[in-house]
């Protein structure tokens, strides 16, 4: 992991978090792809077509499946902000999904088996009942999004901070 004290645009987005990051602290071993990684990684799960809670719930099925500790720590804090009660994330984890909608059954299907199979001829159609092209998109992003962070963090066994 980098110092923050050895690379100035670490040391800024710890700064506004006000903790350390192994996450960004790890990916600054290569510091041009940390800068370019960070307003990618905003323009994919920030505000959009697609609900807040809706990207949160993707980002959680994909994690929950790869078992990746990092992400699923991460994304249920700001999934709990975007109001997924404990008992949702504990029936995406089981993938007991019958207490959410419809649509939001449909985006986190289509995550599970693009997550497990890179491709969702099982689930996708099932989407535009419920989302538009450009919300479609959107979702594929966060679940693509999902499964580099998963990846990254499972391969170089980054771990929560304590």
């Amino acid at each position: 992991m980098v110092d923050p004290q050895q690379d100035e645009f670490l040391a800024g987005l710890e700064s506004k978090t006000k903790r350390a990051n192994h996450f960004f602290r790890t990916m600054a071993n290569r510091p041009e792809v940390l800068k370019a990684f960070v307003p990618f990684y905003r323009a994919v799960t920030g505000a959009g077509s697609v609900d807040h809670r809706t990207k949160e719930l993707v980002y959680l099925a994909c994690s929950f499946a790869n078992e990746c500790a990092y992400c699923t720590a991460a994304h249920t804090a700001s999934g709990k902000k975007a109001g997924i009660t404990e008992d949702e994330l504990r029936a995406l984890q089981t993938e007991q999904d019958h207490a959410f909608s419809e649509a939001e059954r449909a985006a986190v299907r289509y995550a599970r088996e693009l997550t497990r199979t890179a491709d969702a001829d099982d689930t996708r159609d099932a989407l535009f009942e419920h989302f538009n092209n450009e919300q479609i998109v959107e979702i594929t992003l966060v679940a693509a999004m999902a499964n580099f962070t998963n990846r990254f963090n499972n391969g170089l066994v980054i771990l929560p901070e304590a």
